[in-house]
């Protein structure tokens, strides 16, 4: 349920469960946890999914059987945030829930136009994964940050755009190929000197 693409010189991760909404079990979080453990040596790494939509989140049957709390998503976004080479989220389609922490902690999230943005938690009873409002507070703001987490809001592409937390709109067609072309310059580039630009600029 994940395809994992290492031909060009950015690898592509893709959440292929498409007759799923790619909501993600708990197999599909270790082999993206792992993937991105292995991806220290990549020149870069694009994260994208199957179908109409990114990820409705955890799977519900998962989640009630314990997934919604498992230390595997912070496991997930704590391996993407670590890498030294750049990292993007190409959303093809709605990011929802627990999914939206891979793509907070990846460097850059470019996404069609129809997608929705929206995490749950408030309704569900459930807490976001400690690392996700802060680093969604370090895109958006405070009260934006509150609106999408405690006001339950799902936020369009264009309102996600002028936030900041997502990067670029582009069309279906050229998701991917807007995606590599984004991180053409460093997949080119010395990993060293990558490693050290992303350094300089910051966590995420």
């Amino acid at each position: 349920m994940i395809n994992v693409d290492k031909t060009n010189p950015a690898w592509v991760v893709t959440l292929n469960r498409p007759d799923k909404a790619n909501a993600l079990t708990e197999q599909m979080l270790i082999d993206l946890r792992d993937t991105a453990r292995d991806a220290k040596d990549a020149r870069g790494l694009i994260l994208t999914g199957e179908g109409k939509v990114f990820s409705a989140g955890a799977d519900l049957d998962a989640a009630r059987a314990g997934l919604a709390t498992s230390p595997l998503w912070e496991e997930l976004s704590g391996a993407l945030a670590d890498l030294p080479c750049m990292s993007i989220t190409a959303l093809n389609g709605t990011l929802a829930g627990g999914a939206m922490g891979m793509a907070l902690a990846c460097d850059m999230r470019i996404s069609v136009a129809n997608a929705k943005f929206f995490y749950p938690v408030m309704k569900l009873g459930y807490l976001p994964q400690p690392s996700d409002p802060i680093r969604m507070r370090n895109l958006i703001g405070a009260a934006r940050t509150k609106m999408i987490l405690m006001g339950g809001q799902k936020i369009l592409a264009d309102e996600a755009l002028s936030f900041g937390l997502i990067d670029r709109i582009v069309d279906p067609a050229d998701l991917l190929e807007h995606a590599h072309a984004l991180i053409a310059d460093s997949a080119a580039a010395n990993p060293e000197h990558c490693a050290g630009i992303k350094g300089m600029i910051g966590a995420h």
